[in-house]
């Protein structure tokens, strides 16, 4: 009796102490959720803060790593590599002012046709016959004389005041000197930008593979954890580097295709909307519709004709389409294993984070990140869901 008796407590005490386990996981299992929760939104936060110093960076680490292969060709002829790097960016330099020279007298030419399409565009106007009024129109009509009505019983009700002398509101027109002073300090900005990412891209091509070494080294002391880091930082530079020849590939075929659809249709400045139709490529959806619009007007202004202006804005659509919705995604597919919907997701986030030029390194981005899971052991239920 008493050996059942004592069991009995030791069964009790095991079963009491059972609750506050149970309890305590719990716990900590939603302080755990609150923390990760807590540290994203920080990172959020400090991501959009930082971004005048996060975004030049960006930048400049994916142009290194599109120049790198150029300036390690020099290094191999024994040419010092921050001689090299300096060389390369000069040609590049000179090698996108040479292309802005007859791309900037071609633009200049397509503002010059301007004035004189909206000339003729209200002749065309002017001449044409009054056509039957439709239903906004008609609406309209009734809007303005039901005011008509109420102004002249409100002006019967108070004649003193018929004397009173209506005020007229002019519109200013718009002057573009002071829209350019208002604007100065972001174009300042940009500049100043563009700057930091020339420097940014001659000193990390400069110091070569110096910071891939300090990581390395610092990942040991094992010979194991520094082997993996190697690994890690070579799959970061052969992720990006073929992302950046796939968005070379995709801007090749969108500028020359629409270069030659261009010359089929008679479109003046078709070498032009060329350059920028593969410029604009790189910048995910939201640059395709950018040419739509811009080939759409242009062609408008050109031709005067809008079935026209709707046959060249649909040719660049279709081309980019292509591009955008077939060739691009296979070549993608083909050097990373992200699967599509975490790209439009990463795509949507970076792009409201930095805007245009989120979107072009969101995808890099989310590349390193997916090989970073990858191989840290905690890290890779997230580089699961990353995955195709």
């Amino acid at each position: 009796m008493e050996n059942n008796g004592h069991n009995e407590f030791r069964n009790t005490e095991v079963d009491d102490s059972a609750v506050p386990k149970a309890a305590l996981i719990e716990a900590v299992s939603i302080r755990s959720m609150s923390l990760v929760a807590l540290t994203c939104i920080a990172t959020l936060f400090f991501i959009d803060w930082a971004q005048p110093v996060l975004l030049p960076l960006m930048v400049a680490v994916l142009i290194s790593y599109a120049l790198d292969p150029l300036v390690s060709t020099l290094d191999n002829l024994r040419i010092p590599r921050p001689l090299s790097a300096a060389i390369i960016l000069f040609l590049l330099l000179g090698a996108v002012t040479g292309a802005s020279i007859p791309l900037q007298t071609e633009a200049m030419a397509i503002l010059d046709k301007v004035p004189t399409a909206i000339t003729e565009f209200r002749r065309n106007e002017a001449k044409s016959p009054n056509q039957e009024e439709g239903l906004m129109e008609k609406a309209q009509a009734a809007a303005q004389k039901i005011e008509a009505s109420a102004a002249q019983e409100k002006n019967d009700n108070n004649p003193t005041h018929q004397s009173v002398t209506p005020v007229r509101v002019v519109d200013r027109p718009m002057d573009v000197q002071e829209y350019i002073l208002r604007s100065s300090p972001a174009a300042l900005v940009l500049v100043s930008q563009c700057f930091s990412v020339l420097f940014l891209v001659y000193f990390i091509l400069a110091v070569g593979p110096l910071y891939k070494r300090k990581v390395v080294k610092i990942s040991g002391p094992s010979f194991g954890r520094m082997r993996k880091a190697a690994r890690i930082m070579n799959e970061f530079h052969h992720q990006v580097r073929r992302f950046l020849f796939v968005m070379l590939i995709g801007s090749l075929f969108v500028g020359l295709l629409t270069w030659l659809a261009f010359m089929a249709l008679g479109v003046e400045q078709a070498l032009f909307w060329g350059v920028v139709a593969g410029v604009a490529s790189a910048i995910p959806y939201l640059g395709p519709f950018l040419v739509f619009i811009g080939t759409g007007i242009a062609a408008f202004i050109q031709f005067g004709e809008m079935d026209t202006a709707i046959i060249v804005a649909s040719t660049s659509l279709a081309i980019t389409s292509v591009q955008g919705y077939l060739l691009t995604p296979w070549l993608t597919s083909q050097v990373s294993s992200l699967n599509p919907v975490v790209i439009f997701v990463g795509l949507l986030f970076w792009g409201w984070l930095w805007g245009p030029v989120g979107l072009i390194i969101a995808t890099p981005i989310l590349m390193i990140i997916k090989s970073l899971c990858d191989h840290v052991v905690n890290l890779r239920p997230v580089g699961e869901l990353l995955g195709k």
